[in-house]
């Protein structure tokens, strides 16, 4: 990362974003589970409310005016969502309602047609549900087998083992680039690699990374990657699946309706065009705009600046509550990981412990966090997450750590 880039003015982004300034519980909100759903500023909702005061009509569908500057709006803004992550072009941007349905998307559309006996998902020990219980289906009703990546005591990929992993046999690697649990940082380049080595494909999951730091697509050489608008500013309702054009070309649809469509017959149909091939029916057009918004709110602040002021939150955060030895957090070092940090104190429940800081109006997530298996990994049911975003700041890392030592009181 550049050492030359500017700190964030935090104090003034906050002003962006009107839910900050709200209280719970009688005191000031302290949210700290950006990792789940980031807050939305002002610049984000006003594209929201332009939309449907001045435009809000059905788009590929009306020659009307309305409808013309809906399509144009939507198609622009796949457009600026390719920009954003480096990729060719929109036809190699999928909108889609998250990234779930991103990866269900590339499951169902290419994994049921290619997987077979003998052929091999390989993912990690760490992925989030949405990866690893869609390949696991799929190799369930295709006969493929799934194989995963171990973790090393510190919370990172044994990559000895992906080389061991990876071979021949292999269709599909698929990897979290930032664990929503551990923080971890994967070499997903490093992957993209050994998969083609193998002539695999390669997707990420870019849900933790996209939002918070410089993804270029190209050069990480993936050939699928999703991620999730409203963990980055946007709106929820919208995800970006991004897959390589001659990928997607030789994909079929696995949505079928209008807008897909090229040319129907009552024996037969042809499909439309990338990307509106994979987007059946009336589109989350609103919301795509909106994302369009939101990459031009974050790359106005700069994703190096915004990368920097997490790691540095994390960083802060995993100091603090190592202090005590009561507190395990998991993970890699604290200044080697993403901005989130999840824990557990001795004798408490993580959603007891959410509970509580609630009382103090501090918003945490606890839970598997949408990776049980990874919990069963770690030896723990449960952790408490706290996850931090452009706006959060060293003073509210405090007040989670106080109100966790109210709840260690409290509990001892």
């Amino acid at each position: 990362m550049s050492q030359q880039v500017e700190p964030l003015d935090v104090e003034a982004l906050r002003e962006d974003f009107p839910i900050l300034q709200r209280e719970v519980n009688g005191t000031d909100l302290v949210y700290l589970d950006n990792a789940a759903t980031t807050q939305t500023p002002e610049q984000v909702i006003g594209a929201i409310t332009d939309y449907y005061r001045n435009y809000n009509a059905n788009v590929h569908r009306g020659i009307h005016q309305l409808s013309q500057e809906a399509s144009i709006a939507y198609e622009e803004a796949h457009d600026r969502v390719a920009e954003f992550i480096g990729a060719a072009g929109r036809e190699e941007i999928v909108f889609t309602k998250n990234t779930t349905e991103s990866m269900n998307l590339v499951a169902y559309a290419w994994g049921l047609n290619e997987l077979g006996p003998g052929d091999e998902v390989v993912l990690t020990e760490m992925e989030h549900h949405a990866s690893l219980v869609t390949w696991q289906q799929i190799a369930k009703r295709t006969g493929a087998d799934c194989k995963y990546i171990p973790i090393t005591d510190e919370g990172r990929l044994d990559m000895d083992a992906a080389r061991e992993l990876i071979t021949d046999d292999t269709a599909m690697v698929s990897a979290v680039h930032v664990s929503n649990t551990l923080g971890t940082i994967n070499p997903v380049s490093e992957l993209a690699d050994i998969a083609h080595d193998h002539d695999a494909y390669m997707f990420v999951d870019a849900a933790q990374s996209v939002p918070n730091r410089p993804v270029d697509v190209e050069a990480i050489d993936a050939d699928f990657l999703a991620f999730s608008g409203h963990k980055m500013a946007g709106p929820t309702g919208i995800g970006v699946l991004y897959g390589k054009e001659h990928i997607l070309e030789e994909m079929e649809p696995y949505l079928y309706g209008g807008d897909m469509i090229l040319k129907v017959t009552f024996e037969d149909a042809t499909w439309n065009e990338l990307p509106w091939k994979f987007e059946a029916g009336t589109p989350n057009i609103c919301e795509g705009i909106a994302l369009a918004a939101a990459c031009d709110y974050l790359d106005d602040i700069g994703m190096e600046a915004i990368q920097r002021h997490e790691a540095e939150l994390a960083e802060y955060a995993y100091d603090r509550l190592t202090e005590w030895d009561d507190v395990e957090v998991y993970g890699p070092p604290a200044d080697d990981r993403g901005g989130l940090v999840a824990f557990n104190v001795e004798g408490l429940h993580a959603h007891d412990l959410s509970s509580i800081l609630n009382d103090y109006g501090v918003a945490i997530r606890a839970g598997d966090h949408c990776t049980q298996p990874l919990h069963d990994v770690l030896g723990t049911a449960a952790s408490a997450r706290a996850s931090f975003y452009l706006y959060n700041t060293k003073e509210e890392v405090d007040e989670l750590v106080d109100a966790v030592d109210e709840a260690r009181e409290l509990f001892s």
